[in-house]
């Protein structure tokens, strides 16, 4: 598959004192929550081929997660930013192409209608969310397969840097989330993988820090509590731009505070 990239990287997570430490949280205005950018159309006829052919590698849902996949559904059709046509039965997309509205298959209509990929988590019982639900194309290293139904912080190994202690904040972060404050962050990384790079855990990932990276890849991620299952919708926008399209003050913040790198 060619890769998509997109000409620039709109927010810098390394640049701003807010967001370079984690977890980074910043309140989200719901005005700019889902973003169409200058490759929607790159991007969505990717996720229409990933849903088409490999549909069991990007989707998966738990029967607990039923409702609140519902709820997602609606309300994410209720918040299409602009650019969308929405018809009785039919979204017409900014690029034109049109997706039949199913409620039976709400995760697959969803990832043919928005850039970001959708995971839903919900507590496990335990004192920990899980991820119970996700449409997800541009998994960065990782597999919905092995994700699914593990607590934060299984679903984190082997993340460098994910430690028990953050672990507990997130799981705070969670927790607090609340349905009239919907919150974001950003991560960055440097790359050399596609958009679709699922890989398992056991896969090596620190033998590429000497290769070639090309690749800035940014993930925008916005954590939203679904006000009726109170499920935390968690959605993330990907970037991928080339290294030499970053701003000469992204450039330089990048040589100030240096980034990880990654597959």
């Amino acid at each position: 598959m060619n890769e998509v990239l997109q000409p620039s990287l709109p927010f810098a997570p390394w640049a701003d004192a807010r967001t370079r430490r984690l977890p980074g949280i910043v309140p989200l205005d719901m005005a700019d929550w889902l973003r169409v950018d200058e490759v929607y159309a790159a991007q969505m006829a990717l996720r229409d081929r990933l849903l088409a052919t490999r549909e069991a590698e990007v989707v998966g849902q738990m029967s607990i997660a039923t409702q609140a996949i519902e709820e997602m559904y609606e309300y994410v059709l209720a918040r299409l930013p602009a650019g969308f046509e929405r018809l009785r039965d039919t979204v017409v997309r900014p690029d034109g192409v049109a997706v039949a509205l199913d409620a039976g298959l709400p995760l697959q209509t969803l990832g043919r209608l928005v850039q970001e990929d959708l995971c839903l988590m919900q507590p496990d019982g335990a004192g920990q969310h899980m991820l119970t639900a996700a449409v997800l194309c541009f998994p960065a290293g990782w597999t919905l397969a092995e994700k699914l139904g593990r607590p934060l912080m299984r679903m984190h190994q082997p993340v460098p840097g994910y430690t028990e202690d953050m672990a507990r904040r997130v799981q705070r972060l969670m927790d607090a989330v609340r349905v009239e404050a919907p919150l974001w962050r950003a991560n960055a990384h440097h790359s050399r993988a596609p958009l679709f790079n699922p890989l398992s855990e056991e896969a090596p990932k620190d033998t590429v820090a000497q290769g070639d990276m090309p690749y800035i890849r940014s993930e925008r991620q916005c954590l939203i509590r679904l006000p009726v299952s109170r499920a935390v919708l968690f959605s993330i926008h990907t970037y991928l731009v080339r290294l030499e399209d970053l701003t000469a003050e992204q450039a330089a913040a990048l040589a100030e505070f240096p980034i990880h790198r990654a597959l």
